[in-house]
């Protein structure tokens, strides 16, 4: 008698992660690929308000690639889930890199607002989606792994790296070398990074487009093998997966909270006479972003993703709602690191949520789309807190965060159930006899 012998699976970490056969080949081409978004709205503020010395134009320039970004983005993933990541990839990158040079040409010419308006939408709707696309190839490599909760703490965590990063490059840059300096690099990094991310053919997902059927071999009672029935993958759009809109819903809210403190925490600072601590408090609030997604992808978690989603959120909405409150730079600073490490798990659990709700020949399309939300509701959030600075009073643009995250904190709370994942068989009915349907898992 053949004995089956199991050993215990080790425990999920870091270290077991980045020993994954395969993964350094996609995580630093990933990287540097991705790190020029994050230095792309501060360069395009800090060159435009130089040209323009407006910074009402600046923001609005930056906001309309935001925007663009985020409508273009799903289409981005949809197109890499049919046709490949190599393939969207490198048309992106170029059209990207032309289009931030035009845009850096058009504002040190001082050309008229709306040409800056058209350079601006194509640049932010041919931003790489290089952070989807590494989560879609993480998503290959772990299939069904308990490992793929740390790659989604872990690519957490690199997406606040880049944001911490990226801003500070581009600063430094623009104002010591030369106000176009950012921009000018970020459009390079971008041509670099992202051809080489391109170039890992061998760890991107199997385009949709080119799956082969599925084959169900049925057999008669007699033995006799009936035909073969052939079954088409079809992709499926990630937006009729009702538990995917009510993720849209809920990184709407968080990106309403990147928004509504990046304006609220300059207007802030500036009003009491301390301009400069306005990296410092934001760079407060990333670093709780920060550990929170390096605890998250260390603990060995027991309650099922929406649980966690659904408590992790409550707390973003109670820190958040503090916010508007605080009258010291020392206040502001202890809430704005509890509510960057209230950020971190709901950004995590939604990414893995979405390995559990979407097939794999819609994930990279998924993962953009809740990208596409955060910088969305960023976008919005900004302009809101602008005008309630503008015309209330100083910190009035913190009700921001707050209205949106209980908005979507009572859309997750009424619509939890279609966070549950669906059934993992389906039935296949017999064309042969008169035999009972079987389940084929």
């Amino acid at each position: 008698m053949a004995s089956t012998v199991t050993s215990k699976p080790s425990r999920p970490g870091y270290g077991q992660l980045l020993r994954t056969p395969g993964a350094w080949a996609f995580l630093l081409p990933g990287f540097a690929a991705r790190l020029p978004f994050a230095m792309l709205i501060i360069s395009i503020v800090l060159l435009v308000e130089h040209t323009t010395g407006s910074y009402g134009v600046a923001g609005a320039v930056s906001a309309a690639t935001g925007v663009s970004m985020a409508f273009f983005a799903p289409l981005n993933g949809k197109y890499a889930d049919r046709f490949g990541q190599r393939a969207v990839l490198i048309p992106g990158v170029l059209l990207h890199t032309a289009s931030g040079l035009t845009l850096t040409v058009l504002a040190l010419t001082d050309a008229p607002l709306w040409a800056l308006f058209v350079a601006a939408v194509p640049t932010g709707a041919s931003v790489p989606q290089a952070g989807p696309m590494v989560r879609a190839r993480w998503g290959v490599k772990l299939q069904g792994s308990p490992l793929m909760t740390t790659a989604t703490a872990f690519e957490s965590v690199t997406d606040e790296l880049t944001f911490v990063l990226g801003p500070l490059f581009a600063t430094a840059l623009c104002t010591s070398v030369d106000p176009a300096a950012g921009l000018l690099t970020e459009a390079g990094l971008t041509l670099v990074g992202g051809l080489l991310f391109a170039a890992q053919k061998a760890t991107q997902p199997v385009p949709s487009r080119g799956q082969a059927h599925a084959r169900v071999d049925l057999t008669s009672e007699s033995g006799a093998t009936a035909n073969a029935a052939h079954a088409r993958v079809e992709p499926v759009s990630p937006l009729r997966v009702p538990g995917v809109r009510v993720l849209i819903v809920a990184f709407l809210g968080i990106g309403s909270v990147f928004g509504g403190m990046q304006v609220s925490l300059a207007a802030f600072t500036e009003s009491i006479g301390q301009p400069g601590l306005n990296g410092v408090l934001y760079g407060v609030f990333a670093a709780g972003n920060m550990l929170a997604g390096v605890a998250c992808g260390a603990i060995v978690w027991k309650a099922a993703p929406q649980k966690r989603l659904l408590v992790g959120y409550i707390a973003l909405a109670i820190t958040a709602s503090g916010l508007w409150a605080a009258q010291s730079p020392a206040l502001l600073a202890g809430i704005g690191l509890l509510v960057g490490m209230s950020i971190a798990p709901g950004l995590i659990t939604g990414y893995t949520l979405v390995e559990r709700l979407v097939p794999p020949t819609g994930r990279t399309e998924a993962f953009t789309l809740l990208t596409g939300a955060v910088a969305l509701g960023q976008a919005a959030a900004v302009t809101v807190a602008g005008q309630l600075e503008d015309r209330a009073w100083d910190g009035a643009g913190f009700l921001v965060p707050l209205g949106g995250t209980v908005l979507a904190l009572l859309t997750l709370v009424t619509l939890r159930s279609r966070l549950a994942p669906p059934p993992t068989s389906r039935t296949v009915a017999r064309g042969v006899g008169h035999r009972p349907p079987v389940s084929v898992d």
